[in-house]
């Protein structure tokens, strides 16, 4: 199966909940190369990379977040490597500063 990089932003209660570090976690599990960040209109976004597979996995998984999230709407979309060039130099998976 081919890398693929999805672009996310994760509605809901998923400000103050731990998403960010949760998904970093998952991510790391996973394999996947990416980043994440609270955006300040109460959303996050990530942008995921690796395999189809696993990054359509963690997605999934995003539906439900950690145990005090309340997600109830997640777009999906492709992304570019620039968008992956974001994450810090020399971190295969960062939690970036809110936008």
């Amino acid at each position: 199966m081919s890398d693929v990089i999805r672009h996310i932003i994760v509605r809901g209660k998923v400000q103050g909940v731990g998403y960010r570090a949760w998904l970093e976690d998952e991510a790391v599990t996973r394999d996947l190369a990416g980043w994440a960040r609270n955006r300040r209109d109460g959303t996050v976004e990530a942008v995921l990379s690796g395999s189809e597979e696993a990054v359509a996995a963690l997605i999934a998984k995003c539906q439900r977040g950690p145990g005090m999230a309340r997600v109830t709407t997640i777009d999906n979309e492709l992304a570019t490597e620039d968008m992956l060039k974001l994450r810090a130099s020399g971190e295969r998976f960062s939690v970036l500063p809110t936008i």
